[in-house]
């Protein structure tokens, strides 16, 4: 049974049910093809969960202890057992929850493994910004809460109010349209605060995020190469030795 599970040809199958199920939840959605389908879709749901069920199962009966000693493997037996939970009012919000089984692509595709692998492994540095940038949000809050506030209650009223307000800033939806310039009609110096916040926020911290990122993907792949040159140089070798062996397979022809 090891075989099974640890082959190729079982996880390609796992994965086609992944993509499989992902499209039949998404039908599921339609009321018009519910009518008309609805039977039907939830058949095939209810089969893709006994599959999912069944491959736990065997992975489990295969790796034992080890199994629950993966974090990946732990996911898929989560996902897979909200599948299984009744469908019923007091469950809804696990029922919904359902759609969490189409993220064990994550678990079996390696290059997305690799991709989550690099999220985590960043999480320290991207904290460390997160952090940096909540303090930047908090001092230009109270700055615009005591400069704004009176004058435009709705966006800097309260503290709570002028985060929100500088957090659609930075996304720069509407800023300058939608707050800034009317601001600058009572406030003309208050294009030097939004200036100087924007510049902050977005050009800055968020682009240092998305740097440590990019740079723990790009480590990713400096860590692929040199097992891929291991590869193609066991390849080398391998096409070698066949080769050797066709000649000295030839030169014993010649001798007899």
């Amino acid at each position: 049974m090891a075989a099974i599970v640890d082959s190729k040809r079982f996880k390609s199958f796992i994965t086609a049910m992944i993509i499989f199920n992902g499209i039949t939840l998404g039908l599921m959605t339609s009321k018009s093809v519910m009518e008309q389908f609805g039977p039907l879709l939830i058949f095939l749901d209810v089969v893709v969960i006994g599959i999912f069920t069944i491959e736990i199962a065997m992975r489990i009966y295969v790796h034992r202890k080890e199994f629950f000693k993966d974090p990946w493997s732990l996911f898929d037996f989560f996902v897979v057992a909200i599948s299984l939970v009744p469908a019923s009012e007091e469950f809804s919000i696990l029922r919904v929850l359902r759609v969490l089984r189409l993220f064990r692509l994550l678990t079996i595709v390696p290059q997305m493994r690799k991709i989550i692998g690099a999220l985590v492994s960043v999480i320290p540095g991207i904290g460390s910004v997160a952090m940096v940038l909540l303090l930047i949000f908090y001092v230009f809050s109270i700055m615009a809460t005591s400069m704004y506030g009176e004058a435009f209650p709705q966006w800097f009223g309260t503290l709570g109010a002028s985060m929100y307000t500088l957090f659609q800033v930075m996304t720069l939806e509407s800023w300058s349209m939608g707050i800034a310039r009317p601001v600058m009609e009572q406030f003309p110096g208050a294009w030097l605060f939004f200036v100087i916040f924007v510049l902050i926020s977005t050009f800055v911290m968020v682009n240092l995020l998305i740097g440590i990122i990019v740079d723990a993907i790009f480590a990713i792949k400096d860590e692929e190469k040199p097992e891929k040159r291991a590869v193609d140089e066991k390849e080398e070798l391998k096409r070698e030795l066949e080769e050797l062996k066709a000649a000295l397979s030839r030169v014993q022809k010649r001798l007899e």
